[in-house]
């Protein structure tokens, strides 16, 4: 093979699911009229903003060998405690002040990273895999939204609180600015940090990491930390949408978001993956569902070949990221 060839080879496996996305971004610009419009494209990002961000924390977490599974009821749980707390703060004012809703937001801020630090205390104290502990914490945050909110929205939000899910600075929705930052802070901290490193050396061999003298018992905490914040952060933006704490969104978030991960190339057997990856994960469910939107693709239809399309897309990936067999 030419010194061309080997290197588009080496270029396709190693942006497999980028070629995917590229060519799914032609197809659907020939078939779907309206899909390359400016708002459309603005609104594919503005919808990916949550699970997008909690995909970035997702993928250092599992990168470092550990998953979460209640990052969609975290979500649901960190805005009903936001809606309860402002209400609680403010005397249940009409009108709550700034001051009020930036307490309710660092209280819950810190519920979230105190539910990170528990899973991570259960993970290193007694050896409780996350796989289980955040199955547990699912439920309870579940049903936490749901006690603190009586299975019906608080509506205790002032009138401004709209602009962080639904506001715009120079035409750009405002959580596409959050998605944004939160892939730099991601990408730095993966590429550019000792923390990085560890993550990648924890992940890879853990026992090694250990004895190398690594603290892989407070870098796995600081990535469920991590990841629980982001889904906080993404209860803040669902909260800012629906002007309220509702214990019923981001229903299945967890699937979508360890699905875009997957697909964009991390190892659930952790130590491969990256935060660039991700991102094109996250994107390529949503184009796919703004596709099948445009299609006229029947909702319940859209789940099915959403599944399928993604299966064939982990698929296709594996063959061509499947590293040449040696010859002789």
């Amino acid at each position: 093979m030419t010194r061309s060839g080997n290197t588009f080879a080496t270029f396709a496996r190693r942006n497999s699911m980028l070629i995917i996305l590229i060519a799914l971004y032609i197809l659907v610009a020939f078939t779907a009229r309206g899909f390359m419009s400016i708002d459309n494209q603005l609104n594919i990002l503005r919808t990916i903003a949550v699970p997008g961000m909690i995909a970035f924390g997702m993928t250092l977490l599992i990168i470092v060998g550990e998953i979460d599974l209640s990052v969609g009821s975290m979500v649901a749980a960190s805005a009903c405690v936001l809606a309860w707390l402002v209400s609680l703060i403010s005397g249940g004012a009409f009108e709550p002040s700034v001051w009020h809703v930036v307490a309710a937001g660092i209280l819950t801020l810190a519920f979230g990273a105190s539910i990170g630090t528990f899973n991570g205390w259960l993970r290193n104290r007694f050896m409780v895999p996350t796989f289980i502990s955040s199955l547990a914490m699912m439920a309870t945050l579940a049903g936490l939204a749901n006690l603190i909110t009586d299975g019906t929205p608080i509506e205790s939000f002032p009138s401004w609180y709209y602009f962080i899910g639904s506001g715009r600075i120079f035409h750009i929705p405002f959580p596409v600015y959050l998605l944004l930052l939160a892939f730099i802070v991601t990408h730095v901290l993966a590429n550019y940090t000792s923390f990085g490193r560890a993550v990648y050396a924890i992940g890879g061999n853990a026992e090694a990491a250990r004895l190398s003298g690594l603290h892989v018992n407070r870098t796995r905490t600081w990535c469920l930390v991590i990841t629980s914040l982001f889904a906080v952060v993404g209860g803040i933006v669902y909260s800012s949408l629906l002007n309220s704490g509702n214990p019923t969104i981001a229903k299945g978030m967890e699937l979508e978001v360890i699905s875009a991960v997957i697909i964009g190339g991390v190892s659930l057997f952790g130590g491969k993956g990256s935060i660039w990856g991700a991102f094109v994960g996250v994107l390529f469910l949503g184009v796919l569902l703004n596709a099948m939107t445009l299609w006229g693709f029947n909702p319940y239809a859209q789940q099915v070949v959403r599944g399928v399309l993604i299966l064939g897309a982990v698929f296709i990936n594996l063959i061509i990221d499947r590293p040449k067999a040696s010859h002789g």
